[in-house]
């Protein structure tokens, strides 16, 4: 075996197996670790160069948080203290019970070890638990020197590579999801308790269930709710409008109303009189232009989220758990990023190269290498720390299962669409005065697909094309009416919308949306159901009696309370968000955060204390008045 002794820990059991085999060139030993199944050890030499050289390195790896924080025991009861105490009591933080086998392990890989390299996903999560690595090494060898690996792909050049340029953790980003750990602990102890103490006596549905409240979840069912109450609310108002159609060379050209519709019947029809008093309507503008449908953006997280539950019948939290299988198994980047667009040094078209294979898209890709490559877009967002996702290699259809085949090809395709051209097309734009109206025909003809032949996901389809028409001519309508209709109620929120949501207002990161969504989920403050049904299906999502209880009962707390926002609307935990991000920039101190933060949540408790009937007042109508019914 080589000289220095060189501890290697991974986030995952995958990851840390993938990363074994590509250092070890495949000479491993695998030892199991005592009192965990899924972790392993693996033993091997590897040269890292520089000043390390020749090592023997133990490979292993945690799953995930290896420490909770807590409150003491004495806390646990719900009624050991006053809930308004969790604001200041102690906490601390300790290995998690059902981590303690890894955290030995690491112990014991670490007394004897040179250095501690930090294979952790390359994100905020990922360097706070490497600082939790990190302190367990330090236990038990002070001197212990550490580094970490900076890679966002399990390809064998990029870990070799990244083996090679090790850097250091980033302490700011840690301290930061140190202050959202704390906050989410403190904030959300208060007000559960508070919630379900007070609220859980009043009818026999609630008994046993936790009315637990999350600064992030809470503003997610406000936007489910806020949406169900827009549509229960609304009410249909009938309106009026000018149809104009005119036939020429076979064609028949429906020319819209400029106004669109109003709703004042009389007056429409004073309009279209007018119209027909002057008989012939005169051509004042003609346009025949290029158009274009821009290629999409390198692909997001929250794009995955989005576009996948959308196109893919999936929901978000199934896409992210697939998209991470993917990237464990070396298939596609690191599937966590706010990153769209592709550094310059990335080598795009070795992996289009690597597509080739494929009986679906691989003549696609030829295409791009024998001349139609395009460099990508590149979008506004750059997180320093992956690129967008995109393939790593080409995989075999015959080694995913169904759910994983949907992902990889989106991911694959919306890669390809990237390096494509925009589709080009020709528009035609008519207007036309018609007595004091004016109206407009639009028509559209698709020149060049281009990077609409591999994104099967758009659409954009030639209309039918306008007959000529020259500025300053005049004709006789076809046919000139009046066609009336009724204004339509939203519909509900999809999975899809959600996610755009709390993406534009700041709930939460582009890795923890979805589970957001799911916690509200199971904590029956939503449902999903179905609209439609087969491929044209729609999920929607519509909140319980309990959820609704929940909103309109803080909105009635906070409703007229100056400067404060309730804590259903996303503005306090947006601000929490950016904060956080001063704290990873070294603007902002994790105690500063933590404090200021408590304060202002300190103070809405209090008052949500005082308005408390206004809360069971709610609950009253919502779960009591229809539980009885």
């Amino acid at each position: 075996m080589a000289g220095t002794k060189i501890l290697c820990v991974a986030e995952k059991p995958a990851i840390a197996k993938a990363v074994a085999q590509h250092l070890s060139g495949g000479r491993v030993q695998t030892r199991n670790i005592n009192g965990n199944q899924y972790v392993k050890n693996y033993v091997f030499d590897f040269n890292f160069g520089g000043r390390w050289g020749d090592c023997s390195v133990t490979m292993t790896s945690v799953i995930g948080h290896l420490t909770d924080m807590k409150f003491p025991s004495q806390y646990n009861y719900w009624t050991s203290c006053p809930p308004a105490e969790l604001f200041e009591a102690p906490v601390r933080v300790a290995v998690d019970e059902d981590k303690t086998a890894i955290a030995e392990n690491i112990k014991s890989q670490a007394q004897n070890s040179r250095a501690l390299f930090i294979w952790t996903d390359c994100d905020r999560e990922g360097e706070y638990i490497g600082t939790e690595v990190r302190n367990q090494a330090k236990e038990v060898n002070r001197n212990i020197v550490v580094k970490r690996a900076v890679f966002n792909n399990t390809e064998r050049a990029h870990i070799l590579n990244a083996a090679r340029t090790l850097g250091e953790l980033d302490e700011l980003q840690a301290n930061a999801v140190a202050a959202r750990i704390e906050l989410d602990l403190r904030i959300g102890a208060a007000f559960t308790r508070l919630l379900t103490l007070q609220l859980q006596p009043l009818h026999e549905s609630l008994e046993g269930k936790t009315l637990s409240y999350g600064s992030c979840q809470f503003p997610t069912l406000g936007f489910v709710v806020d949406r169900y109450l827009r549509v229960k609310r609304f009410k249909p108002e009938k309106f009026w409008g000018i149809k104009v159609m005119h036939t020429r060379d076979d064609i028949k050209v429906n020319f819209l109303w400029s106004r669109v519709h109003l709703f004042d019947r009389v007056a429409v029809i004073m309009m279209l009189e007018r119209c027909l008093m002057a008989k012939k309507a005169k051509v004042t503008k003609v346009n025949q232009k290029p158009t274009s449908k821009w290629r999409p953006l390198p692909l997001t997280t929250v794009d995955l989220q989005m576009m996948g539950s959308k196109y893919l019948r999936m929901n978000g939290a199934d896409i992210m758990k697939v998209a991470e299988s993917l990237y464990t198994r070396g298939f596609i980047s690191y599937p966590r990023t706010e990153t769209d667009q592709f550094d310059k040094g990335i080598d795009l078209k070795k992996l289009v190269e690597k597509q080739l294979p494929d009986q679906n898209w691989g003549q696609y890709a030829q295409g791009l290498l024998d001349g139609n490559f395009r460099t990508p877009r590149a979008g506004r967002h750059n997180d320093r720390a992956h690129p967008p996702i995109h393939p790593v290699c080409w995989v075999s259809p015959d080694k995913l299962n169904a759910q994983e085949k949907k992902v990889y090809e989106f991911v694959v395709r919306r890669f390809l669409a990237c390096c494509s051209d925009d589709a080009k097309g020709q528009s035609t734009d008519v207007e036309i005065q018609y007595g004091d109206e004016v109206f407009h025909a639009r028509g559209l003809i698709v020149l060049e697909r281009n990077y609409l032949d591999v994104y099967v996901y758009d659409k954009w389809e030639s209309t039918q094309q306008l007959p000529s028409y020259r500025v300053g001519e005049e004709f006789e309508p076809t046919e000139a009416n009046i066609f009336d209709g009724k204004t339509t109620a939203p519909n509900y929120l999809t999975e899809p919308e959600l996610i755009g949501l709390m993406d534009a207002n700041g709930i939460g990161t582009d890795a923890t949306m979805t589970e957001h969504i799911e916690k509200i989920k199971t904590r029956f403050y939503i449902g999903v159901h179905s609209r439609g049904s087969g491929r044209n299906a729609v999920k929607e999502l519509i909140p319980t009696r309990l959820g609704i209880a929940l909103i309109l009962g803080y909105d009635d707390v906070f409703a007229g309370l100056p400067d404060s926002p309730s804590l259903s609307k996303p503005f306090l935990r947006k601000q929490t968000e950016l904060e956080m991000r001063e704290v990873c920039a070294g603007t902002r101190t994790r105690q500063h955060l933590v404090q200021e933060s408590l304060d202002t949540y300190r103070e809405l408790f209090i008052h949500t204390q005082r308005r408390m009937g206004l809360m069971k007042a709610a609950f009253e109508r919502y779960i009591v008045e229809a539980a009885d019914v």
